[in-house]
């Protein structure tokens, strides 16, 4: 007599939500190290010499380290298993930030900052990817992607925060000792609670991935320096061919290599290469809008590293409660495509009423709004936009396509802040050739900033109109 055997239906993971805390915490850290400095950027420059120009090198050589290996990072965890990766990248981040903390010259500063983007580019891909693997149900994912997406979020916002308060009551380098317990704590208690996650066979694209790099570092070498060399110089012409070149020869090798490092066909999910465009514009408006608004806070409105901290406490609360409470119920009765573009919306709104803020402003009347506003932007759309640049992706690219996201979302904002500050800097220096004070002249750079990161953000809202495609029911 034969027997039907019914598939079991398998079981969710037991401690998928210990685990989900100690994932989100990786998320906040490394989301925090590109945010945690901006409040202490004062105190380092007059501590270690950095000028006004190299000082955004504190956090590009974070996220271009971060950026240009996260792909690395994403066929690594798929190859040898996103835990093993996962804990390799957060004993690089723990010992980078007590070097960093340590720093006795910009270039070491530089340095650290750089190892901890290495760290950080191997636990953002193993993060998601673990994330991705624990949850199968659908409302529970949508309820981890919330709480994945706070983490971030809030850890950009409560970043500023730390770092006032840090910087305020004991001294800069405290923003990067910070990170030392709370790495020894997350790599004590992660082998009992993360799985392993599935292998992959395969061989990792070594050379793929130095060609990527080396392309995304001249390229956003070239954009800093561009201001200061000049537009059309031999030598910012010269790094932009460079780099340009390097991308040709990296999709080129990709086409003919049998275990490349981005499998070209991975670009034909629909929305994947919208969605990873979508991601990089909006942290380029958004990251240069934070860098910008600390230097108001402290230079033109002169609050001290706490208060500065403390005045955007209010973005960080409204990101947490709208991101965990309100955005997945809304992406479940609206769909990603409809949020996505309202929270880029917002975001724009933010930044053009940002534009306006004046030499003799103060907290309540021009900086509470908008900053409020801009909380509510980036909840609604942060979520959505990870859900479309990771949609499509077979269960074997997982990795690759959250090491994609995460590219996206830091190059963006590295080639952002760069275009950002090459502006503002030439508005301020013109100025102030012509005469005008330094105070009135700086704060017009600051205008500037914003208006160009508005700019940007209005790019965003456009491109995800005509371009992310709402799923087909059923």
């Amino acid at each position: 007599m034969k027997t039907t055997s019914i598939k079991a239906t398998p079981m969710p993971y037991a401690k998928r939500w210990a685990a989900l805390a100690v994932l989100c915490a990786a998320q906040f850290m490394v989301i925090m190290d590109t945010s945690i400095i901006g409040v202490a950027l004062p105190a380092i420059q007059k501590d270690l010499g950095y000028t006004a120009s190299s000082l955004q090198w504190i956090f590009n050589a974070y996220v271009i380290l971060l950026g240009g290996l996260l792909l690395l990072g994403g066929k690594l965890s798929d190859i040898y298993g996103p835990r093993k990766i996962f804990m390799v990248g957060f004993g690089i981040l723990t010992a980078a930030s007590l070097l960093a903390g340590l720093a006795w010259s910009a270039p070491v500063l530089n340095t650290a900052r750089a190892l901890q983007g290495a760290g950080s580019a191997l636990i953002a891909p193993a993060a998601l990817t673990l994330l991705m693997g624990m949850f199968t149900d659908p409302k529970e994912m949508a309820k981890a992607f919330g709480f994945w997406g706070a983490a971030a979020a809030a850890g950009g916002s409560a970043g500023v925060f730390l770092g006032g308060l840090l910087t305020e009551w004991a001294s800069w380098q405290w923003v990067f000792y910070i990170n030392i317990p709370l790495g020894i704590i997350v790599m004590l208690v992660a082998p009992s609670l993360l799985l392993s996650g599935s292998k992959q066979k395969g061989r990792v694209d070594l050379l793929g991935a130095l060609i990527a790099t080396a392309a995304l570092i001249t390229l956003v070498y070239a954009i800093v320096t561009g201001e200061q060399a000049g537009w059309v110089s031999a030598q910012t012409l010269g790094l932009i061919a460079t780099a340009l070149m390097l991308i040709i020869v990296f999709v080129q090798l990709q086409k003919r290599k049998d275990q490349p490092l981005v499998p070209l066909s991975i670009f034909k999910a629909v929305n994947l290469s919208a969605g990873n465009i979508v991601m990089a514009l909006m942290a380029a408006a958004w990251i240069p809008l934070w860098f910008y608004l600390n230097l108001y806070l402290q230079q033109t409105l002169k609050l001290s590293a706490f208060n500065s901290g403390l005045a955007l406490l209010p973005m960080t609360l409204v990101i947490m409660v709208l991101m965990v409470g309100v955005t997945g119920k809304l992406i479940q009765k609206l769909g990603f495509k409809a949020n996505l573009i309202m929270g880029l919306f917002a975001l724009t709104i933010s930044l053009f009423w940002f534009s306006a803020v004046p030499e003799n402003g103060s907290f309540l009347v021009h900086i509470l709004g908008p900053s409020l506003l801009a909380a509510v932007g980036m909840s609604l759309a942060y979520i959505p936009g990870t859900i479309a640049a990771m949609s499509g992706a077979k269960p074997e690219e997982t990795g690759l396509a959250s090491g994609l996201v995460n590219t996206s979302y830091q190059i963006g904002s590295a080639i952002g802040l760069a275009i950002v500050v090459a502006v503002a800097t030439a508005t301020t220096n013109n100025l102030v050739s012509g005469g005008i004070n330094m105070g009135t002249a700086m704060n017009s750079g600051f205008q500037t900033a914003f208006a160009i990161a508005g700019v940007i953000s209005l790019l965003s809202v456009l491109y995800t109109i005509v371009f992310v495609k709402t799923p087909k029911a059923g």
